[in-house]
Protein backbone atom coordinates (compact mmCIF):
# COMPACT_ATOMS: atom_id res chain seq x y z
CA UNK A 1 0.00 0.00 0.00
CA UNK A 2 0.69 3.50 -0.83
CA UNK A 3 1.73 5.37 2.33
CA UNK A 4 -0.49 8.29 1.47
CA UNK A 5 0.35 10.10 5.21
CA UNK A 6 3.72 10.65 3.84
CA UNK A 7 3.16 11.48 0.62
CA UNK A 8 0.06 13.61 1.72
CA UNK A 9 -1.97 12.34 -1.13
CA UNK A 10 -5.95 11.40 0.09
CA UNK A 11 -8.47 10.15 -2.30
CA UNK A 12 -11.62 12.02 -2.79
CA UNK A 13 -14.71 11.02 -4.11
CA UNK A 14 -18.67 12.39 -4.54
CA UNK A 15 -21.22 10.12 -4.66
CA UNK A 16 -24.87 10.42 -5.34
CA UNK A 17 -26.96 7.66 -5.09
CA UNK A 18 -24.84 4.90 -6.15
CA UNK A 19 -25.49 2.53 -3.12
CA UNK A 20 -25.22 -0.69 -5.57
CA UNK A 21 -21.30 0.02 -6.11
CA UNK A 22 -20.78 2.52 -3.28
CA UNK A 23 -19.36 0.15 -0.53
CA UNK A 24 -17.38 -2.42 -3.04
CA UNK A 25 -15.20 0.92 -4.35
CA UNK A 26 -14.50 2.60 -0.95
CA UNK A 27 -13.54 -0.63 0.42
CA UNK A 28 -11.07 -1.24 -3.00
CA UNK A 29 -9.99 2.18 -2.64
CA UNK A 30 -8.67 1.67 0.95
CA UNK A 31 -6.36 -0.86 0.04
CA UNK A 32 -4.78 1.58 -1.95
CA UNK A 33 -5.01 4.90 0.19
CA UNK A 34 -5.25 5.04 3.91
CA UNK A 35 -7.20 8.92 3.30
CA UNK A 36 -10.56 8.69 1.72
CA UNK A 37 -12.90 11.30 1.71
CA UNK A 38 -16.33 10.77 0.82
CA UNK A 39 -19.16 13.98 -0.36
CA UNK A 40 -21.97 12.89 0.10
CA UNK A 41 -24.18 15.29 -2.34
CA UNK A 42 -27.80 14.84 -1.08
CA UNK A 43 -27.78 10.73 -1.67
CA UNK A 44 -31.57 9.84 -0.86
CA UNK A 45 -31.14 6.27 -1.21
CA UNK A 46 -28.66 4.21 1.51
CA UNK A 47 -25.80 5.49 0.57
CA UNK A 48 -25.79 6.96 4.42
CA UNK A 49 -25.88 3.55 5.94
CA UNK A 50 -23.28 2.32 4.06
CA UNK A 51 -20.56 5.63 4.61
CA UNK A 52 -21.95 5.17 8.32
CA UNK A 53 -20.81 1.45 8.38
CA UNK A 54 -16.74 2.45 7.58
CA UNK A 55 -16.70 4.40 11.06
CA UNK A 56 -13.67 6.18 11.29
CA UNK A 57 -12.27 4.22 8.79
CA UNK A 58 -13.16 7.13 5.91
CA UNK A 59 -13.61 11.20 6.34
CA UNK A 60 -17.39 12.00 5.01
CA UNK A 61 -18.37 15.14 4.05
CA UNK A 62 -22.59 15.75 4.00
CA UNK A 63 -24.77 19.15 3.39
CA UNK A 64 -28.36 17.90 3.23
CA UNK A 65 -29.04 17.87 -0.65
CA UNK A 66 -27.74 17.47 -4.43
CA UNK A 67 -25.49 20.38 -5.37
CA UNK A 68 -24.16 18.76 -7.89
CA UNK A 69 -20.86 17.29 -8.65
CA UNK A 70 -18.65 20.66 -9.30
CA UNK A 71 -19.90 21.89 -5.41
CA UNK A 72 -18.97 17.84 -4.54
CA UNK A 73 -15.28 18.44 -5.70
CA UNK A 74 -15.33 21.99 -3.76
CA UNK A 75 -16.26 20.78 -0.97
CA UNK A 76 -13.75 17.65 -0.94
CA UNK A 77 -11.00 20.00 -1.76
CA UNK A 78 -11.27 21.97 0.68
CA UNK A 79 -11.47 19.31 3.28
CA UNK A 80 -8.07 17.73 1.64
CA UNK A 81 -6.42 20.73 2.33
CA UNK A 82 -8.32 21.34 6.18
CA UNK A 83 -6.48 18.09 6.82
CA UNK A 84 -3.25 19.35 5.27
CA UNK A 85 -3.20 17.22 2.32
CA UNK A 86 -1.37 18.14 -0.97
CA UNK A 87 -2.26 16.16 -3.43
CA UNK A 88 -6.29 14.58 -4.03
CA UNK A 89 -6.92 11.89 -6.21
CA UNK A 90 -10.28 11.78 -7.74
CA UNK A 91 -12.67 8.91 -8.53
CA UNK A 92 -16.03 8.33 -9.18
CA UNK A 93 -18.52 6.03 -6.71
CA UNK A 94 -20.47 3.89 -9.96
CA UNK A 95 -17.91 1.55 -10.26
CA UNK A 96 -16.56 3.35 -13.82
CA UNK A 97 -12.91 3.34 -11.88
CA UNK A 98 -11.00 1.21 -11.12
CA UNK A 99 -9.30 1.67 -7.74
CA UNK A 100 -6.55 -0.53 -8.49
CA UNK A 101 -5.50 1.87 -11.20
CA UNK A 102 -4.48 4.23 -7.89
CA UNK A 103 -0.42 3.29 -7.98
CA UNK A 104 -0.63 4.84 -11.83
CA UNK A 105 -1.11 7.81 -10.92
CA UNK A 106 1.72 7.70 -7.80
CA UNK A 107 4.08 6.28 -10.40
CA UNK A 108 2.94 9.36 -12.43
CA UNK A 109 3.01 11.86 -9.98
CA UNK A 110 6.34 10.66 -8.86
CA UNK A 111 7.92 11.57 -12.78
CA UNK A 112 6.10 15.08 -12.96
CA UNK A 113 5.88 16.51 -9.39
CA UNK A 114 2.86 18.87 -9.17
CA UNK A 115 1.52 18.00 -12.64
CA UNK A 116 -1.86 17.17 -12.82
CA UNK A 117 -2.09 13.73 -13.57
CA UNK A 118 -5.37 12.74 -15.77
CA UNK A 119 -6.89 9.39 -16.56
CA UNK A 120 -7.73 8.38 -20.23
CA UNK A 121 -10.16 6.19 -21.00
CA UNK A 122 -9.77 3.84 -23.96
CA UNK A 123 -13.33 5.63 -25.86
CA UNK A 124 -13.43 2.39 -27.69
CA UNK A 125 -14.22 -0.14 -24.23
CA UNK A 126 -16.68 -2.00 -24.82
CA UNK A 127 -20.58 -0.75 -23.48
CA UNK A 128 -18.67 2.81 -23.72
CA UNK A 129 -22.14 4.96 -24.62
CA UNK A 130 -22.45 6.40 -27.98
CA UNK A 131 -23.04 9.96 -26.29
CA UNK A 132 -19.82 9.86 -23.64
CA UNK A 133 -17.79 9.32 -27.09
CA UNK A 134 -19.41 12.36 -28.89
CA UNK A 135 -19.27 14.40 -25.79
CA UNK A 136 -15.52 14.29 -25.26
CA UNK A 137 -14.30 14.75 -28.77
CA UNK A 138 -16.47 17.85 -28.38
CA UNK A 139 -15.31 19.07 -25.56
CA UNK A 140 -11.47 17.54 -26.91
CA UNK A 141 -11.74 20.40 -29.57
CA UNK A 142 -12.89 23.21 -27.28
CA UNK A 143 -10.20 22.41 -24.48
CA UNK A 144 -7.71 22.93 -27.20
CA UNK A 145 -8.85 26.10 -28.82
CA UNK A 146 -8.93 27.17 -24.98
CA UNK A 147 -5.87 26.41 -23.80
CA UNK A 148 -3.46 24.92 -26.96
CA UNK A 149 -3.24 21.69 -24.96
CA UNK A 150 -4.26 18.54 -26.79
CA UNK A 151 -5.50 15.34 -24.60
CA UNK A 152 -6.68 12.48 -25.15
CA UNK A 153 -9.62 12.52 -22.64
CA UNK A 154 -11.02 16.44 -20.87
CA UNK A 155 -13.60 14.53 -19.17
CA UNK A 156 -12.78 11.32 -17.16
CA UNK A 157 -13.32 12.22 -13.79
CA UNK A 158 -10.36 10.19 -12.76
CA UNK A 159 -7.41 12.74 -11.83
CA UNK A 160 -5.12 13.23 -9.11
CA UNK A 161 -4.78 17.14 -8.24
CA UNK A 162 -1.95 19.24 -6.62
CA UNK A 163 -3.90 21.45 -4.56
CA UNK A 164 -1.10 24.05 -4.58
CA UNK A 165 -1.77 24.51 -8.14
CA UNK A 166 -5.49 24.36 -8.26
CA UNK A 167 -7.48 27.84 -9.63
CA UNK A 168 -9.92 29.69 -7.29
CA UNK A 169 -12.32 27.03 -6.53
CA UNK A 170 -14.94 29.89 -6.84
CA UNK A 171 -16.25 27.26 -10.05
CA UNK A 172 -18.10 28.87 -12.48
CA UNK A 173 -20.58 25.96 -12.80
CA UNK A 174 -21.58 23.40 -9.52
CA UNK A 175 -22.50 20.38 -12.18
CA UNK A 176 -20.17 17.79 -13.57
CA UNK A 177 -18.99 20.04 -16.33
CA UNK A 178 -16.58 21.81 -13.38
CA UNK A 179 -14.01 18.95 -13.83
CA UNK A 180 -13.67 20.78 -17.49
CA UNK A 181 -13.82 24.25 -15.77
CA UNK A 182 -10.45 22.72 -13.42
CA UNK A 183 -8.60 21.52 -16.57
CA UNK A 184 -8.81 24.43 -18.43
CA UNK A 185 -7.87 26.75 -15.16
CA UNK A 186 -4.80 24.60 -14.75
CA UNK A 187 -3.51 24.54 -17.48
CA UNK A 188 -4.29 28.36 -18.16
CA UNK A 189 -2.24 28.53 -14.54
CA UNK A 190 0.93 27.02 -16.66
CA UNK A 191 0.37 23.62 -14.52
CA UNK A 192 1.98 20.29 -16.37
CA UNK A 193 -1.18 18.32 -17.66
CA UNK A 194 -0.31 14.83 -17.97
CA UNK A 195 -2.50 11.96 -19.36
CA UNK A 196 -2.24 8.36 -18.15
CA UNK A 197 -3.90 5.36 -19.58
CA UNK A 198 -6.59 3.94 -17.35
CA UNK A 199 -9.09 1.24 -16.94
CA UNK A 200 -12.15 1.57 -17.00
CA UNK A 201 -15.99 -0.47 -16.41
CA UNK A 202 -18.70 0.53 -18.47
CA UNK A 203 -22.07 -2.04 -17.64
CA UNK A 204 -24.68 -3.09 -20.02
CA UNK A 205 -27.00 0.03 -20.83
CA UNK A 206 -29.90 -1.62 -19.19
CA UNK A 207 -27.77 -2.19 -16.02
CA UNK A 208 -26.14 1.61 -15.81
CA UNK A 209 -26.57 4.21 -13.25
CA UNK A 210 -26.16 7.15 -14.61
CA UNK A 211 -27.20 11.12 -13.96
CA UNK A 212 -26.37 12.01 -17.12
CA UNK A 213 -29.06 14.26 -18.88
CA UNK A 214 -28.23 14.37 -21.90
CA UNK A 215 -29.65 17.41 -23.54
CA UNK A 216 -29.18 19.70 -20.28
CA UNK A 217 -25.89 18.54 -19.74
CA UNK A 218 -24.95 19.23 -23.23
CA UNK A 219 -26.39 22.85 -23.18
CA UNK A 220 -24.55 23.62 -19.83
CA UNK A 221 -21.05 22.20 -21.44
CA UNK A 222 -21.82 24.25 -24.50
CA UNK A 223 -22.61 27.48 -22.91
CA UNK A 224 -19.49 26.93 -20.53
CA UNK A 225 -17.12 26.65 -23.54
CA UNK A 226 -18.54 29.63 -24.84
CA UNK A 227 -17.61 31.68 -21.78
CA UNK A 228 -14.07 30.08 -21.52
CA UNK A 229 -13.19 30.49 -24.82
CA UNK A 230 -13.96 34.54 -24.36
CA UNK A 231 -12.10 34.56 -20.90
CA UNK A 232 -9.06 32.46 -23.38
CA UNK A 233 -8.77 35.90 -25.31
CA UNK A 234 -8.21 38.09 -22.55
CA UNK A 235 -6.62 35.69 -20.03
CA UNK A 236 -5.82 32.62 -20.86
CA UNK A 237 -3.63 33.21 -24.81
CA UNK A 238 -1.55 36.11 -22.64
CA UNK A 239 -1.19 34.37 -19.83
CA UNK A 240 0.34 31.52 -22.02
CA UNK A 241 2.05 34.27 -23.98
CA UNK A 242 3.91 35.94 -20.60
CA UNK A 243 4.82 32.43 -19.79
CA UNK A 244 6.87 32.18 -22.98
CA UNK A 245 8.55 34.76 -22.85
CA UNK A 246 9.51 34.80 -19.49
CA UNK A 247 10.85 31.25 -20.05
CA UNK A 248 13.06 32.56 -23.31
CA UNK A 249 14.43 35.34 -21.18
CA UNK A 250 15.74 32.72 -18.88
Amino acid sequence: MYDSKTSKICVVMPTYNNDGTLRDVVERVLKFCNDVIVVNDGCTDTSDEILASFGEKITVVDYGRNRGKGYALKKGFEKAIELGFDFVITLDSDGQHYPEDIPLFINALEQHPYALIIGSRNLNEENMPGKNTFANKFSNFWFKIQTGVNLPDTQTGYRLYPLKNLPNLNLLTSRYEAELELLVGAAWRGVDLIPIKINVFYPKAEERVTHFRPFWDFLRISVLNTFLCILAVFYGLPSRLIRRARRQHD
